[in-house]
């Protein structure tokens, strides 16, 4: 294991200025522009999936809608717990989250969707969830080592977006052949 090498009294003197910038220090290292632009990106990701989920849980049905639609709604209430996290990041960064309507879709990378038919509605979520795999697996490599609690955030989100993909695989595969096709 390496020295740690920095001296105390440097650390103080470090942490006294520039107060105003509250946790990003001279040892961040990444674009924190770039990082509060990626997380609004997600943040706008999250809030369409948020809104497709809503949607499909209130139109969802059938004889196979019930437990399909609850889980919509589950997955609706955790997108929208990413959504909240990635906005608390987005000011710890010094950032403004971006909950503009005007722009929401052209800035997130899952679209929305407003299938009527349960099958397809399940297939859309899946699809966006795997968007959102692919997304976050690329920001959380991107980031590394220079904002290693951005990087943790988008750690979990992409472990519960995964828990989701799984989710909805698994409905598709209970419904019967029939519907499927």
């Amino acid at each position: 294991m390496a020295e740690f090498l920095t001296d105390i009294k440097e650390i103080r003197a470090r942490a006294r200025q520039e107060i105003d910038k509250g946790p990003i220090t001279s040892a961040y290292g990444a674009d924190l522009p770039r990082v509060i632009q990626v997380c609004n990106e997600a943040l706008a990701t999250e809030l369409v999936c948020v809104l497709r989920y809503k949607r499909h849980y209130y139109t969802a049905s059938g004889i196979y809608a019930e437990p399909v639609a609850a889980e919509f709604l589950e997955h609706a209430a955790e997108e929208q717990e990413h959504a909240d996290r990635l906005a608390r990041r987005i000011v710890q960064l010094g950032g403004r989250p971006d909950f503009n309507p005007d722009t929401l879709t052209t800035r997130s990378h899952a679209e929305y969707d407003a299938s009527l038919d349960l099958v397809e509605m399940i297939k859309e979520d899946l699809v966006a969830e795997r968007i959102a795999i692919a997304s976050y697996t690329e920001i959380v490599q991107w980031l590394g080592d220079g904002d290693v609690t951005t990087r943790r955030v988008f750690e979990d989100l992409l472990a519960q977006e995964e828990e989701h993909a799984d989710d909805l695989k698994g409905l598709l595969e209970k419904l019967p052949d029939a519907l499927r096709r």
